[in-house]
C-alpha cells in the first residue's frame, strides 16, 4: 500500500481491493449521483472492478490516479482525490469526493493541496485542470481556493450536458 501524501489530518494512498465497501459507499452518494453521475456499481464486487478499472489502472499507465483519503487519527477513509488523465483533455485534472459527513471540514482543500504538491514537486507537472457540474458550488468554490480559474464550458465525450472547465499553471515552489 503506497502512501502519496501526509498532511496534518489526513493520510492520501493507493486504493486497494480492500476498500471496495468503502467505495460503494462513496460512489451510492447523493451528491456523487448528481454532480459525478452513476457508475453502476450496486455491488462489492462492482466497487472492486471500479478500483481495479479505474484507479488500480491509471496507476500502472500514468503513475497516479485517484486516491483514498483518510483521517490518520481513526484510520478511516473519508474519500478520494487525486489525478486523472482523460483522453478528451490537454492536460491532467484533479478530482475529488467526499462522504457527505465530512463536508465542510477543510478536509477537501487539505486533500487536494497536497496532491497539488504531489502533481508539481513529484510528478512535475506544469498545468493542471478540472471539471465539474456546473451546479456543484461547493466543488466550485474549492478548486477557486486552489487557484483554479473558470475557462470555459465544454461537453465531454458520452455527456449530453455541458460542463466547467477550469484550470491552473503550477509554478514551482519557491
Amino acid at each position: 500500500m503506497m502512501i502519496i501524501a501526509e498532511t496534518p489530518r489526513l493520510l492520501l494512498r493507493e486504493l486497494t481491493v480492500a476498500d471496495a465497501p468503502f467505495i460503494f459507499e462513496l460512489v451510492n452518494e447523493p451528491a456523487w449521483i448528481e454532480f459525478i453521475g452513476d457508475k453502476g456499481v450496486r455491488t462489492i464486487a462492482d466497487a472492486e472492478n471500479y478500483i481495479i478499472n479505474g484507479p488500480h489502472k491509471s496507476y500502472a499507465t500514468n503513475g497516479f490516479g485517484l486516491w483514498l483519503v483518510q483521517l490518520k487519527e481513526q484510520n478511516s477513509p473519508i474519500g478520494m482525490c487525486g489525478l486523472i488523465k482523460r483522453d478528451a483533455l490537454k492536460h491532467v485534472d484533479i478530482g475529488f469526493a467526499f462522504l457527505a459527513v465530512h463536508n465542510g471540514q477543510g478536509y477537501g482543500y487539505e486533500a487536494a493541496t497536497a496532491v497539488l504538491d504531489h502533481a508539481r514537486n513529484k510528478i512535475g507537472l506544469k498545468h493542471i485542470l478540472a471539471i465539474t457540474n456546473q451546479h456543484n458550488v461547493r466543488s466550485i468554490r474549492l478548486l477557486e481556493k486552489l487557484g483554479l480559474k473558470y475557462e470555459r464550458l465544454i461537453t465531454m465525450p458520452g455527456d449530453a450536458k455541458p460542463i466547467r472547465l477550469m484550470g491552473a499553471s503550477l509554478q514551482p515552489a519557491t
